[in-house]
């Protein structure tokens, strides 16, 4: 790595993590007590700038945290997702069966233009929007056991009706 020390530049976690290992040498070398490695520690956690994690290491030899020159984040490349297409077969369907419609009333010289609103509406609507099949399901089963336990009220209320009870 390259000697780019600019003291203003923030650190993440990566270099944060650098400088507690070289001060874990520096104690293990002898030249920090178990006190001072824990408030070196403690700042070291707390810094926010190289300048800052610098300043720790200011009366300790190498080894020393080094910076590189900060790299920009990647531009990241433009490529085409799979939700175009579905944000555009939805409405092109609808629009190329009014244009054959409309086509096929031109070609056998018709006039039911008046029926177009009612082609355009009944494509739209034949699409579901919002259909789940679980939800259509767990639906269908709870009509099921509605059913089920009115079968089973009407077959323990049966003795009462024949005795005239109700």
């Amino acid at each position: 790595m390259t000697d780019y020390q600019a003291s203003d530049i923030r650190v993440g976690d990566t270099e944060r993590e650098d400088a507690l290992g070289k001060l874990g040498e520096h104690m293990s070398a002898g030249r920090l007590d178990i006190d001072e490695y824990g408030e070196r520690s403690a700042k070291v956690t707390a810094a926010k700038t190289r300048g800052e994690l610098l300043d720790l290491f200011g009366d300790l030899p190498e080894p020393r945290p080094a910076f590189g020159r900060p790299v920009p984040p990647p531009v990241a490349a433009a490529d085409r997702s799979p939700a175009l297409r579905h944000k555009v077969v939805p409405v092109l369907v609808p629009v190329v069966a009014v244009g054959l419609a409309i086509g096929l009333m031109f070609i056998v010289k018709l006039p039911f233009i008046f029926l177009l609103p009612f082609v355009f509406i009944a494509i739209a609507s034949s699409r579901r929007r919002g259909f789940n099949q679980h939800i259509h399901n767990a639906h269908r089963q709870a009509m099921r056991d509605y059913r089920d336990a009115m079968r089973d009220q009407h077959r323990r209320m049966r003795p009462d009706w024949r005795d005239g009870r109700y």
